[in-house]
């Protein structure tokens, strides 16, 4: 083996070893997440969606892999509680219609949210 292959497989195990080192918490909404990542001092929480829903969408677009969740803080606002989030969902292997292959696809927004689930009183 030369260092070169080497080193491209000791990059490939790392980058695997980084995607599953995430640990994800399985939810029927991203709602939990949402909360999580307000709770959580690094502001990130992170999920596979589950349930009917999931389903619904994996059989909509042909795929068979995981809807992802990522939850990230963006600004943590004054009222306690609140904070601006980022929103992702995404999932490899959807077929579009009219696409000519499967593919990654994301979903991402930007959402206002408090514990108690309405937008901070302050905006």
């Amino acid at each position: 083996m030369t260092k070169s292959h080497a080193l491209m497989l000791l990059l490939l195990a790392g980058a695997a070893s980084a995607q599953t080192a995430v640990m994800r918490t399985p939810v029927p909404d991203p709602r939990p997440l949402m909360l999580a990542a307000i709770d959580s001092p690094v502001g990130e929480a992170y999920g596979v969606l589950t349930g009917e829903t999931a389903d619904a969408i994996s059989n909509k677009f042909k795929a068979t892999t995981p809807i992802y969740i990522d939850v990230t803080t963006i600004k943590r606002y004054a009222q306690q509680g609140c904070s601006r989030l980022k929103v992702v969902f995404w999932q490899d292997g959807v077929l579009l219609p009219g696409a000519a292959a499967p593919r990654k696809q994301t979903i991402e927004f930007g959402i206002n949210y408090c514990r108690d689930g309405l937008p901070p009183r302050s905006l």
